[in-house]
């Protein structure tokens, strides 16, 4: 079995980690005294911080391919549903702005690693599909087309494919397609939940969150749907998934120790 370390000890509630591309920096969503932040910490778990001041939900970090800006998904409350954009924010907090403003429910804003586009999902024609427009918020353009979900968008390190999850065949599954919304290539099939792919820096593996073996585990697979393990066998919920930049470990969430905190394992 791989080493696993606690990185957090704090017990909220965590979700959508990202780590930095520079390897300096680890992104969560975490739930604090009712408030819900995007918060930045060292990656070894120290000098956790919101990103932004609390007030408005703030949720999903994603980083710029040098490690100097994170996107993050910004809630104006608003009626039963709220009004979601795209913000961006330096990593140190400043210059906040939207740079996709609400069409709709607008989320999981991804950078391309070479720094040309970013990928996100909204519901602005109907349906949940994933989205491109060029880094500066501009020229968007639908990816996925149909009447079910596609979500949890990542890029391959070549910035030529996207690994999604979607419910095109009943349950969320595995898919790629190239960037340009072309071919697109179931990689997983069962009836189980499968979703939160993340490309490895390398190019080598694909993680996922899947249910198909009675609880939550991070599992593996190779980018052509090879080769799918389970990697974490554990009787707690392991989710949200992010790879260091050497490829060689994973930070996920966990409630193993009862509480939904982060750690670490060797891959």
């Amino acid at each position: 079995m791989p080493t696993v370390t606690r990185l957090t000890h704090d017990g909220d509630f965590k979700r959508q980690l990202a780590w930095s591309p520079d390897g300096k920096h680890i992104l969560c969503t975490r739930h604090h005294r009712g408030q819900v932040c995007v918060w930045i910490m060292d990656a070894e778990g120290h000098n956790a911080k919101p990103l932004v001041p609390p007030g408005a939900p703030q949720f999903d970090g994603s980083w710029s391919p040098d490690s100097r800006r994170v996107l993050y998904v910004h809630d104006v409350l608003q009626g039963t549903d709220g009004k979601l954009s795209i913000n961006v924010v330096g990593a140190h907090g400043s210059g906040n702005k939207v740079l996709i403003p609400n069409a709709a429910f607008e989320e999981s804003p991804r950078w391309s690693p070479d720094g040309k586009h970013i990928a996100f999902v909204s519901c602005r024609d109907g349906n949940q599909d994933i989205y491109l427009a060029d880094a500066d918020g501009s020229h968007v353009r639908r990816l996925t087309q149909g009447t079910t979900a596609n979500n949890n968008p990542s890029w391959s390190p070549d910035s030529k494919q996207l690994v999604f999850a979607s419910a095109r065949y009943g349950t969320l599954e595995i898919c790629v397609m190239n960037a340009d919304g072309s071919q697109v290539r179931r990689l997983t099939h069962n009836t189980a939940l499968d979703w939160w792919p993340t490309w490895s820096p390398d190019g080598r593996h694909l993680a996922f969150t899947s249910n198909r073996d009675g609880n939550y585990e991070i599992y593996l697979m190779r980018p052509d749907g090879s080769e799918q393990r389970n990697l974490t066998r554990h009787a707690g919920q392991d989710n949200h998934a992010t790879w260091s930049p050497d490829s060689q470990r994973l930070a996920f969430v966990s409630n193993r120790d009862g509480a939904y905190d982060i750690y670490i394992m060797d891959v």
